[in-house]
């Protein structure tokens, strides 16, 4: 048997795991205002769960690259998604602080999984030209997992309860094993269901050396990192990561404490900038990919790209300081701000498959995540104490952080492409 466009299954496989990644990890955001009830908890309570996860992912994102790296992109996905799955599940038994702490260290340490373990898969089964349209599958599944989470979980917790959703959230990602582990049988030099011909277009629109090297060992850290390029990714990543995971932790906790709205009023909103984030991801991979098939370099397509979505980002957080006075205006302009995001990050973390070939990339991709995450857990340590005043200086601090994102590709990338050549 063969399958006409192998590598757009993959990929889809791929994006259907980030919408569940999403609806996982958004549960508990969207369901706080009935547990904090039901367990008598706090909003610095929620503040110390989220960090505890997002420090855990930030670990997880650095493991889970050398991970992939190591035991290959099926089988990493497999692992990952069986830890975040069961971690999902357990939350059903929390009941308090600590109960909940743990399950989410286990959730962020298989979640991070997700992240390097896209980049790897993208850089073995497209061509240059196409990875950053196939970043924009996956990316867009975080997206899509954010607009169908907040209805989605309003709805099971309206029918069962806050304990029983997070079991059948939980769920998703078990069943999805099957599938992957069906369909995802190898890689596209040895897939058995490939066809020839696109056998051959993959192999040729990649570079050169990354069939060499796809059987070398990965390149230690400190080589990575001798190389300025791979600290345009950290950095760029460190400032603006903070950006979405402000809308992903304290959107719902925000429509709350502004606007008064209970769980069944946050998935009623609180899924549509994450629309706007899905367009974002899809336009800007294709975009880049446009560019570099009508002859433009990588360098070019990337900072391009990654310019003109810092530029709707910083509009669209200075619009959230002054015109977002209504929910509607609130969640419209979140919603232009995420699109700017996702057409910007999709070709940041794009870059490692830019830059290193092979089992380097891995590598790359989940100290990124890693990086970035710092930035976020800072943010959510000030949120609690800032926002009993007002929510602006922190909408002010995020748009400060995007011409420093942006400026840091500039400066430290100064060339986008192959640094192993050099």
């Amino acid at each position: 048997m063969k399958i006409k466009g192998l590598r757009w299954v993959i990929i889809s496989l791929i994006g259907l795991a980030t919408v569940i990644n999403y609806i996982d990890r958004s549960t508990l955001a969207i369901m706080w205002p009935s547990i904090s009830a039901d367990l008598g908890m706090t909003k610095n309570d929620y503040a110390v769960i989220l960090n505890v996860f997002m420090i855990s992912y930030a670990i997880g994102q650095l493991l889970s690259g050398r991970l992939f790296d190591k035991v290959g992109t099926r089988i990493g996905y497999v692992i990952a998604i069986t830890v975040w799955g069961v971690s999902s599940f357990m939350h059903s038994v929390a009941r308090g602080i600590l109960s909940f702490s743990f399950f989410r260290v286990t959730l962020g340490l298989g979640e991070a999984g997700n992240w390097p373990g896209a980049a790897k898969s993208n850089a073995e089964w497209f061509p240059i030209r196409e990875r950053a349209a196939a970043q924009g599958i996956f990316n867009a599944g975080a997206s899509v997992g954010s607009v169908i989470a907040p209805p989605l979980i309003a709805t099971l917790w309206a029918a069962f309860g806050w304990k029983i959703t997070f079991m059948i959230a939980g769920s998703f990602g078990i069943i999805w094993i099957i599938p992957w582990l069906l369909i995802n049988k190898a890689g596209p030099a040895r897939h058995p269901w490939i066809t020839k011909e696109e056998q051959d277009y993959i192999i040729a629109g990649q570079h050169k050396l990354e069939a060499e090297a796809k059987n070398q060992k990965a390149l230690g850290l400190k080589e990575i990192l001798s190389h300025r390029e791979s600290w345009a990714v950290l950095v760029s990543r460190l400032f603006l990561e903070p950006i979405w995971w402000l809308f992903v932790g304290w959107m719902p906790l925000y429509l709350a404490d502004v606007y008064g709205f209970d769980v069944k009023q946050i998935g009623l909103f609180a899924w549509f900038p994450y629309l706007g984030a899905a367009i974002g991801s899809l336009s800007g991979g294709w975009f880049s990919g446009n560019l570099i098939s009508k002859g433009a370099t990588i360098n070019r397509a990337r900072k391009t790209a990654i310019t003109i979505g810092g530029v709707i980002m910083f509009v669209g957080l200075l619009a959230t300081i002054l015109f977002a006075d209504t929910p509607v205006k609130f969640v419209g302009i979140v919603a232009f701000v995420l699109f700017g995001f996702q057409f910007a990050i999709g070709n940041i973390q794009t870059m490692p498959s830019d830059l290193f070939y092979g089992k380097s990339v891995g590598s790359l991709a989940g100290l990124g995540g890693t990086v970035g995450v710092f930035g976020v857990i800072t943010m959510n340590f000030l949120v609690p104490a800032i926002s009993k005043i007002s929510y602006i200086p922190i909408f002010i601090m995020i748009a400060v952080f995007v011409p420093l994102g942006i400026a840091a590709v500039y400066i430290l990338a100064r060339k986008i492409g192959p640094v192993q050549e050099k």
